[in-house]
């Protein structure tokens, strides 16, 4: 493992590191030693976390270094252990001077992010580092507890009461076991996060709670959730000892609002009403019990000693009338519906003076609340809601904090509430959700009345109060922080050590664009203003969907809020444009709960890896929980659109009330402090979110990804500048949409070559033998799992015209031009020629063949075929010179056998895959049911045994799509009668076709029938040739993917120029109508007088992308376009299509060739021919 020497303290890394590494380690080892804080920006892809812990871990390894060579060195006389390295050296490179004497001077390391899923990466990280301190992480009863009673309970401070009286009685056995376990070596010396803690408590029997607080004492380095150190009675419950230590906040761009929170409060009508009802029932139990007197009843046991109420029944009165009158004094104020009356934060005094709580009485109130809360949680029946008694607790904590004397009171109060406000507002909702849990809840707790809001401004609050808890140094750090000056304003503490560093990346692994207008030339913009204009949300849809097929694989699109995104998906689903979407990306939504998010993120990451689907589209929201800290690398996150700008809704209280404060503060501001204005503060808290979206894209040194700012306000030089100083350098600005997909096809087909990834593999391909990942093409990417939409929509292809199977060789075999066109998806050939041709053959032949031999058969197979190929090109290729005629009919052939080939190895491998999914989906006994009648079916040709076996599918809606997947192993002479059937039983039938009656020989009789006719109208007599009409509705039998508008009228060889360009223009008219269609004539006019391509090629893909069933006319259009463009035309069209574009309307060939071709004729009309099948293929696609 790497070693290198920063600041005087080796560091040991896992490789050897980046520049940016260095720089950032340098910085974090300069806070350590100089006992300062810092705050460190580096982009996400880094090693941040990685770097943090070695050069921490490293620092304080030396750190202890240095009090062993003093005590050495003290044993020696105080002479020198190693000449070459004085002893003050040591000293000064580990602590700036400072002279430690014992062990227990070395610092701890508190290690604070924002969640448990967080701190589960960045002890995984430590994992992989040679350091080896000892840990703990810290969490909640909620995330360790194993009692299943305690567990059972609803509210957490329930679970909390409960816990403390089993643990004082000794009544909890896995507490009891704490004291045995926690010096087991093996828990000792191991790395363990939440998830593995539990683990080990299951297993032991032991505490895991009491066990990382118990390991918290001789840990090296403590993990927990930032909310932990930074809210003082979460500190206090934790009993975190901050004097001396160092303090790390990772993921710090959320440490502000944390801040905020943690020393706010919200009392609600509800939470006072419920307090009074929990006391007003102990209050009937007590004056019971003392009427009964003290007798002992049957139910006597060891917990009931300890778990009376240790005060009189006049303190439990005084506490009612203190909650009495703290309802009177919020309601007591007549607030206007719409708004809320602020004060300074130091009313919170006055107003809690009035219900007689003062700093005098505040320690006799919390503890008897204590009690009260102990006991009521102790209590067994039925459940009583004591949340509103340990809210008031946890408000005298906060509000009364310190303890002065009584000339230091006022100070004291002043300094308490500096940064905080009071609100006393409506309660508009009711807390109707909180009461539904609480049946016994009196009519007074459902009463409406004011809430008492006790808001905190000011993060500098609580970063002051680590501050005085004596610790050694703060270090914040993120990948989105800037701009560090108002951020580090914000903390209201010195930071004297600042780095925003740059990223690993190059130029070529990054494409940003900000994209003012849609395809449409509607402006695209998320202000209150335009955010639901039905043009702007059209506009944004057609972005996004012709965005889906330009980048490849994941692709992620982020709105400002929930709303928005409901009313734009709405909208899209209503008009067509999530259709669209899903049709070429699956479309999956950000959920609001926590429930179902796993679920969904699951699903999308599945959809991504699946080798036959072309990726898919994750709608989410900024600061959501898609956008903070989710791993989106490689393959999952190839582009990130930020649909408009964040900004915190303007109307919330506390948004305003926020800002009026920084206002004030920046007036009130003494010489030299900063302080934001409100202003700056609210334009930050966008972009903020906006750069943490942006960083899902770029995850490490090799990945690639687009960023597209889909609002015109990011045009404006002062929202640039608000962006990661990484982006910055890389953005472009355009004007026109074209442009832009122009660029972004281009960036995409570079990155592939350049840093190809291979994410994907199909199960019994052994595609590696073949090629390696540096052979592949930038747009086909054969070993790769993921499968170019060009290869999918060859495959669609087949599946409706089998006579024009072709495809593509690999760039390695050095064939060019129309070998290219060659058999494309032969390269993914389907397990192996020898399967099973069905489903009934599968079922009967069962896994009697080992994996290795299908792999092996697979290999030679695909060598054998590549190779023959190959030759048979080149003889074609030589009879086409030589002007021969029968090569037509030899490719037509063998097209037909290749057909026959695929056909029945795709049958074999949707046996295969519609076997598994069946067996998925139902119960073993039902699946056996339906192989046994399948195998009879096969014996007898009953389809009604068939049908009466497989009725089980129609119980359920979810297994409908399967009783329809087996229509493709049902006879051909059955078909009608399944389909028909499953129309009646499903309501959608299984898309039968008369041809699909016809038996095996039957077809390849017809097949070859056709293929024996001229239909390319090649005559014997000549070289020549001419297409005639090829009959979409005869091939597709109707379907209405195969229809072509340029295609209708007969073309031959011999036809005019003109005559071509007519019918093109009388489609694009019936297309566009006619407004649009004199935009494009004006267009191409322009073009012919100045040579002008990018204005030409902006004008004509906004016009033909709009709408799916016009790429047919993007495509026609390379007729147009001059010799010298052709080519570039050709390749955005490769990228934007997702195939190659067409060669009949976009030939790429040097003016040599074209002067050659001219003398050939034969040459020329072969080539006519294939252009023209070729042509074919891809407008139907």
């Amino acid at each position: 493992m790497p070693s290198l020497s920063l600041h005087g303290v080796t560091v040991n890394f896992p490789f050897p590191p980046y520049d940016c590494q260095k720089d950032y380690m340098v910085k974090v080892i300069e806070c350590l030693q100089k006992k300062v804080n810092g705050v460190l920006e580096s982009p996400t892809g880094t090693g941040k976390t990685l770097c943090l812990l070695c050069a921490t871990l490293a620092w304080r390894e030396h750190f202890k270094d240095t009090i062993s060579a003093r005590k050495i060195a003290e044993r020696l006389g105080r002479e020198e252990m190693f000449p070459n390295t004085p002893l003050s050296s040591w000293g000064t490179a580990a602590t700036e001077g400072d002279t430690p004497t014992y062990y227990t001077d070395v610092p701890k390391i508190i290690y604070a992010s924002r969640t448990h899923s967080q701190l589960a990466q960045v002890i995984s990280e430590l994992k992989n580092t040679s350091y080896r301190p000892k840990v703990c992480v810290l969490g909640s009863r909620e995330q360790l507890c194993i009692n299943q009673e305690v567990m059972r309970q609803e509210s957490n401070h329930v679970k909390v009461h409960m816990c403390r009286g089993k643990v004082s009685t000794r009544s909890c056995v896995y507490y009891n076991n704490v004291e045995e376990k926690s010096t087991d070596r093996d828990l000792v010396n191991s790395i363990l996060d939440v998830e593995d803690l539990v683990k080990f408590g299951n297993k032991q029997r032991v505490c895991p709670y009491y066990l990382s607080r118990s390991l918290k004492q001789q840990a090296d380095v403590i993990f927990m959730p930032y909310n932990y150190l930074l809210d003082p009675k979460s500190r206090r419950a934790h009993n975190i000892e901050l004097h001396g230590a160092v303090v790390i906040f990772d993921e710090a761009h959320n440490v502000e609002k944390t801040c905020e929170e943690s020393t706010s409060f919200d009392l609600t009508p509800y939470d006072v009403a419920s307090a009074i009802n929990a006391v007003d029932r102990l209050l009937v139990e007590q004056a019971k019990e003392a009427s009964h007197g003290d007798s002992v009843t049957e139910d006597f046991n060891v917990e009931s000693i300890n778990s009376g109420l240790k005060i009189e029944i006049a303190t439990i009165a005084k506490i009612k009338q203190i909650l009495l009158d703290l309802e009177a004094v919020i309601d007591s104020y007549d607030v206007p519906s719409d708004k809320g009356i602020t004060k300074p934060g130091i009313f919170i005094y006055e107003m809690l003076e009035r219900a007689h709580l003062t700093y005098n009485s505040k320690t006799a109130v919390y503890e008897a609340l204590e009690q009260i809360n102990g006991y009521l949680a102790g209590q067994t029946g039925i459940f009583l809601n004591t949340s509103g008694l340990q809210k008031l607790a946890d408000i005298i904590q906060l509000v009364f904090c310190g303890e002065p004397s009584e000339k230091d009171r006022q100070q004291q109060m002043q300094s308490n509430t500096a940064c905080f406000k009071v609100h006393i507002h409506r309660d508009t909702g009711f807390h109707r959700k909180k009461q539904s849990t609480d049946v016994w809840a009196s009519s007074s707790s459902k009463k409406q009345g004011n809430i008492l809001s006790y808001w905190c401004f000011s993060p500098g609050f609580s970063m002051q109060d680590l501050v005085n808890q004596g610790v050694r140094c703060i270090i914040l750090t993120s990948g989105t922080l800037s701009p560090l000056s108002s951020f580090t304003s914000e903390m209201r503490i010195e930071f004297p050590v600042c780095l925003e560093n740059s990223h690993v990346i190059e130029r070529d692994q990054i494409f940003v664009s900000i994209i003012e207008r849609g395809p449409d030339g509607v402006h695209l913009s998320s202000a209150f203003d335009r955010r639901f204009v039905p043009e702007n949300m059209a506009s944004l849809g057609n972005t996004v969907a012709n965005l889906s097929r330009v980048v490849p694989h994941g692709l992620l699109v982020f709105f400002p809020s929930f709303p928005l995104m409901e009313k734009t998906l709405d909208f899209w689903r209503a008009n067509g444009h999530a259709d669209r979407i899903d049709n070429m990306k699956p479309m999956f939504v950000e959920p609001k709960g926590k429930g179902t998010f796993t679920e969904v993120i699951d699903s999308y990451y599945n959809k991504v890896s699946d080798p036959a689907s072309k990726g898919g589209t994750f709608f989410a929201v900024c600061r959501g929980k898609a956008s903070e800290g989710l791993d989106f690398a490689d393959t999952f996150g190839r582009g990130v659109i930020i649909t408009g700008l964040p900004f915190p809704p303007k109307m919330d209280p506390r948004v305003l009330l926020k800002m009026q404060f920084l206002d004030e503060m920046s007036w009130k501001k003494a010489p030299g402090q900063k302080y934001l204005s409100g202003q700056e503060w609210y334009r930050q808290q966008a972009f903020r979110a906006v750069n943490q979206a942006i960083g899902r894209v770029i995850r490490h040194k090799e990945d690639y990804g687009a960023i597209f700012l889909c609002d015109q306000r990011f045009k404006n030089s002062e929202a640039r500048a608000q962006l990661p100083s990484w982006v910055r350098p890389y953005v472009r600005l355009y004007d026109g949409f074209g442009n832009v997909v122009r660029d972004v096809s281009q960036f995409f087909r570079v990155a592939q070559k350049m840093r190809p990834v291979v994410e994907k593999k199909t199960a019994a391909e052994g595609c590696g033998m073949m090629c390696s990942p540096g052979t592949q093409s930038s747009s086909f990417t054969s070993c790769s799992s993921s499968q170019s939409s060009h290869t999918q929509k060859a495959k669609m292809l087949d599946a409706h015209l089998p006579s024009l199977k072709r495809r593509r060789l690999n760039e390695h075999t050095g064939a060019n031009g129309m070998a290219r066109i060659c058999i494309e998806y032969e390269w993914e050939v389907q397990e192996s020629l020898r399967r099973p041709a069905n489903l009934l053959d599968a079922l009967e032949q069962g896994d009697h063949r080992s994996g290795k031999d299908i792999d092996a058969t697979v290999g030679e197979d695909k060598a054998n075929r590549l190779s023959t190929l190959s030759l048979q090109y080149d003889k074609r290729m030589d009879d086409e010179l030589r002007g021969g005629k029968r090569k037509i009919k030899l490719v037509q052939e063998q097209k037909i056998s290749m057909s026959e080939d695929v056909s029945e190895e795709g049958k074999a491998s949707r046996a295969k895959t519609f076997l598994a999914e069946m067996k998925k989906s139902l119960s073993q006994v039902n699946f056996d049911r339906i192989v046994q009648a399948l195998q009879t079916y096969k014996k007898t040709d009953n389809l009604d045994v068939l049908l009466t076996e497989t009725a089980v599918l129609t119980e359920d809606t979810n297994t409908h799509s399967l009783l329809r997947g087996f229509y493709q192993f049902v006879r051909p002479h059955h078909k009608k009668r399944f389909d028909k059937k499953c129309q009646e039983i499903t309501g959608q039938g299984c898309g039968y076709k008369p041809d699909h009656s016809l038996s095996k020989d039957k077809k390849k009789e017809l097949m070859l029938q056709n293929a024996r006719q001229p239909a390319v109208g090649l005559t014997p007599s000549s070289g020549t040739s001419t297409c005639t009409q090829l009959n979409t509705q005869q091939l597709n039998k109707g379907g209405h993917h195969l229809n072509q508008q340029g295609l209708r009228k007969p073309q031959t060889g011999s036809a005019p120029k003109n005559e071509v360009h007519a019918a093109f223009l009388a489609d694009v008219k019936k297309a566009l109508g006619t407004e649009k269609s004199a935009q494009l004539f004006q267009t191409i006019h322009s073009y012919k007088r100045t040579d002008n391509y990018e204005n030409l090629v902006t004008t004509v893909v906004s016009l033909f992308t709009e709408r799916d069933k016009d790429f047919n006319l993007l495509v026609r259009f390379g007729m147009f376009l001059r010799p010298h463009h052709k080519k570039q035309y050709k390749e955005m069209l490769d990228a934007l299509i997702g195939q190659s574009a067409s060669a009949a309307y976009v030939p790429v060939v040097s003016e040599d060739q074209q002067s050659k071709a001219s003398s050939s004729p034969p040459l020329r009309t072969q080539r006519k021919i294939s252009s023209f099948f070729q042509a074919a293929k891809e407008s139907i696609i």
